[in-house]
């Protein structure tokens, strides 16, 4: 009996585990009033059936939703995609989530939600931890009702663009532990209500416009492992206190205006593996005991300071240390002896080090010990040793003998001079002896020719004297044949007449030796350096590293400077042809750089606002641009495609007049039989969409395409539209062109700039361009418009409108058609006949013309279109019919 009992016993709790186990395996919603929330938030957000099935469990099948004890308490729609109409209108429509009583989490990093976070989150979402909307299009200003979300431990808000200041609400947020606001337009001061979050241990606010001192009330947090301040405006010192941070790992106060010295109280940061405080004001000299105490150092960032004095050994051998750069600074001295530890990367350039080089060149990692002084003989050194622009004995690259000279002896000290002799002087030297000697042989060989000829034509003169009769009427002369005009090779030497010839001593003096300080940007042509020349001339010049382009890539963007010339592009003042592993071009700085980083920029007066450009300006830079696009696509005999329309590549000068740059991969279109190797090596196959640089189709389809991004970046005030191709973009592409339509001018107003201060007249302007551009972006590229129909169309912007404006504000007759078409593509009529004209059709040219002198070119073309495909038909219109 025992044991039977025994066994109903053991059998009863077997079954009970099982019922256990396939309930916890799954749990099913059981609030009826969350399940339509749900649905409804399906609905709201366009998400996909596959995604979240409707027939399905929520809780288990839906991807991103997480329940406990039959209630959702998570929600992740991050890495979700929409149903094709979701994408048509994305927008910040989560209204469902107020009835999630328990929810925890909510996770839309990375999804499109283009509106400003709505007040009720702090009123409904009482239980809410995470809170994670990055990168998600969110604009306007952080709302003060977050303060009430008193179990909040994570809120992550980058990538936006969030307006306004920081509001003091956020001090109430005491479980706070991350806070993350970086990359956004935040203004105004560091709060200091931020010292009541005691629980914090990561603070991002990088990349906003936050000005003013950081608060020394910071060093309260003593929870706190990574502090990033960096790109911001801060001023004054940096804060002392800071050393109180002593679980910091990360302190990242990089490209501010920060000045004084660098306070050894850091040296309290015992735990810091990263600092970074370059590109600031910072002066004097490295505290003399500071990183022996940062034992845990790894990452070391100093650059572009004023910072002075010798750099100790404590330093260079820390136990730790991998990444150091205190390059463009002013230490000075000799430098120690050390043995870096591993693998390291270490930048000494641009200061006034001297001496003789004690330490091994022959480390794991690299190091850059340019735009110094250094001087004697290298042994044992690495490759990835950089060392031009010293005084080193038979290197490469370095300074003269006069300037090495004139430094150690203004410090009282020897210069040992170059022993074996400096490679660039013997060069140079070689250069002048092989000149001398091909003058002078050139010299005698030109007197020898000139006695030589005079005696063949005294014996010539002599001999058709005698037959002056018999041979008249007789002579061989006849007209040269079409066709045979002297060919020029494509190398380098043949466009040294283009622009100024520079040596290259003049561009390493104009760039400070090509310094990482003076570098723009890589392109992908070669990388551009900011310089000035001898007469403070500021010019920008590109490097172009002959092991990584082909000879002839290079010649091409020579050979369309040497062909094309207008106001609008960006000028090119010269080269320099010194080197053959480089060729440097050289070019006019503009002053008010690209379109990219002018849109929006922080203004120099006291408050450090951010500044837009207005309205007026815009529409300036939009007219200049499409004047240089159109005399390209039509005042060029071919056509010239840019293939590099975007933002970046639009220059404005002092006036912001446009000068069109980045043209390395302009083309021509594929002409006849005598097209130069100019247009053979550019052909493409053809396409249509792309933007980017690179193997994209040569088709002026495609310059309008990404013109028109260029025009919504500047109705828009989003950056970073025009050469970008993502999903994301192409999202909110979707999102902005569904607010642009004939029928409503009202719709436009959410998706200005909202930096823009425009009235009415000024916003049928914005109207205007924004239908202009969605005409460029149609996905048919026979259905664009041509890019002189949109010059004239950005000239008379009023004329796209109001023509098609009635009372009702819709269209409704075909004569109102056909006004709105003669205003924006110019008169149906017209057209036809110039493309008649263009295509040169008629019988006595047999459908060919040739253009001489246009753009410098001299070719025919028999390619002819219909006026539809040129002058094509709003889509607009065929919807209205329809």
């Amino acid at each position: 009996m025992e044991v039977q009992a025994h066994r109903r016993y053991l059998l009863l709790v077997v079954v009970l585990l099982l019922i256990q186990f396939g309930l916890g395996q799954k749990e099913w919603l059981n609030s009826s009033t969350e399940w339509t929330a749900l649905l409804y938030l399906r609905s709201s957000l366009g998400l996909r059936s596959r995604d979240w099935p409707i027939k399905a469990n929520p809780c288990s099948d839906w991807s991103g939703v997480k329940c406990k004890g039959g209630r959702v308490v998570g929600i992740t729609v991050s890495g979700l995609r929409r149903t094709r109409i979701g994408q048509v209108s994305p927008r910040f429509a989560v209204d469902a989530l107020a009835n999630f009583t328990s929810l925890v989490l909510f996770n839309a990093s990375g999804f499109l939600l283009p509106g400003s976070i709505p007040d009720w989150f702090g009123q409904s979402l009482v239980e809410l931890q995470v809170l994670d909307l990055r990168s998600s299009s969110i604009v306007g200003s952080i709302p003060s009702s977050i303060g009430n979300l008193s179990k909040l431990t994570d809120l992550y808000l980058s990538g936006n663009s969030l307006t306004g200041i920081m509001p003091s609400a956020l001090g109430l947020l005491s479980q706070l532990s991350v806070l993350d606001v970086s990359r956004n337009l935040l203004t105004g001061s560091i709060p200091p209500f931020l010292s009541s979050l005691n629980n914090l241990r990561r603070l991002e606010l990088a990349s906003n416009f936050l000005s003013g001192p950081i608060p020394p009330s910071i060093s309260t947090l003593k929870k706190l492992q990574l502090l990033d301040l960096s790109d911001n405006s801060l001023t004054s010192s940096v804060p002392s206190e800071l050393g109180n941070l002593s679980e910091l790992l990360v302190l990242d106060l990089g490209k501010n205006s920060l000045t004084g010295a660098l306070p050894v109280d850091l040296r309290g940061l015992r735990n810091l593996e990263k600092m970074n405080i370059g590109d600031n004001g910072l002066e004097g000299p490295l505290p003399v005991d500071l990183f022996r105490s940062l034992a845990q150092l790894e990452i070391l960032v100093l650059r572009g300071n004023r910072l002075d004095g010798r750099l100790n050994h404590d330093l260079l051998s820390h136990p730790k240390l991998k990444f150091l750069d205190v390059s463009n600074n002013n230490f000075t001295g000799f430098l120690p002896s050390f043995v870096p530890n591993s693998v390291v990367v270490f930048n000494f350039s641009n200061n006034v080090l001297y001496g003789h080089l004690n330490l091994p060149l022959e480390l794991h990692g690299s190091i850059d010990l340019s735009g110094n002084y250094f001087q004697g003989v290298v042994v044992n050194k690495s490759p990835d040793a950089i060392l031009s622009g010293n005084c080193l004995d038979m290197e490469p690259d370095q300074r003269n003998f006069e300037a090495c000279s004139l430094f150690y002896s203004e410090r009282t000290l020897t210069f040992e001079g170059f022993k074996n002799g400096n490679p660039d002087e013997m060069k140079r030297g070689h250069v002048r002896n092989s000149r001398l000697k091909f003058i002078m042989v050139g010299l005698f060989g030109g007197l020898g020719f000139v006695v030589i000829f005079v005696l063949i034509l005294v014996v010539l003169l002599k001999f058709c004297g005698k037959g002056e009769a018999n041979k008249k009427g007789k002579a061989n002369v006849g007209p040269v044949p079409d066709g045979d005009s002297p060919s020029f090779p494509k190398d380098p030497i043949y466009f040294a007449g283009l622009g100024d010839s520079f040596t290259y001593e003049q561009m390493l003096h104009s760039t400070g030796n090509f310094s990482e300080h003076n570098l723009i940007k890589h392109g992908h042509s070669g990388d551009l350096y900011k310089g000035f020349l001898e007469g403070g001339l500021p010019v920008v010049v590109k490097k172009v590293n002959m092991q990584y382009l082909k000879n002839e890539m290079y010649s091409l963007e020579l050979d369309f400077f040497s062909k094309v010339s207008h106001m609008r592009l960006v000028p090119f003042l010269g080269h320099c042809f010194e080197r053959e592993d480089e060729k440097l071009l050289v070019y006019k700085c503009m002053p008010n750089g690209d379109l990219a980083n002018c849109l929006h920029n922080i203004s120099c007066s006291e408050d450090d606002n951010v500044q837009s450009l207005d309205w007026i300006i815009r529409l300036k830079i939009a007219i200049g641009a499409a004047e240089v696009l159109s005399y390209l696509h039509h005042e060029c005999n071919p056509p010239v495609v840019h293939r590099d329309v975007q933002a970046s590549s639009i220059l404005l000068d002092d006036k912001f007049e446009v000068r069109l740059g980045s043209l390395s991969e302009a083309c021509v279109l594929d002409g006849d039989q005598h097209q130069n190797v100019f247009t053979r090596l550019r052909r493409k196959p053809q396409s249509s969409e792309q933007c980017s640089s690179g193997p994209s189709p040569a088709s002026c389809s495609q310059d309008i395409y990404c013109f028109g991004k260029v025009l919504l970046e500047l109705v828009t005030g989003k950056l970073g539209i025009s050469k970008a191709e993502d999903s994301t973009t192409k999202e909110w592409l979707e999102h902005t062109l569904s607010n642009i339509s004939i029928h409503d001018k009202e719709l436009v107003t959410k998706i200005v700039d909202p930096s823009l201060m425009i009235d009415d007249d000024l916003l049928e302007e914005v109207w205007a361009m924004s239908i202009i551009a969605k005409s460029c972006l149609n996905p048919k590229p026979s259905r664009r418009p041509l890019m002189r129909y949109i010059l004239k169309a950005l000239e008379n912007p009023l004329k796209v409108v109001r023509e098609e404006s009635s009372s009702s504000g819709r269209l409704r007759t075909t004569s109102s058609r056909r006004s709105w078409s003669a205003a924006f593509h110019g008169s149906w009529r017209h057209s036809s006949s110039d493309v008649n004209r263009e295509s040169g059709s008629g019988s006595k040219q047999g459908g060919r013309i040739s253009s001489h002198g246009s753009c410098g070119y001299d070719f025919s073309s028999s390619n002819k279109r219909l006026s539809n495909e040129i002058v094509p038909e709003p889509e607009e219109f065929r919807d209205v019919e329809n």
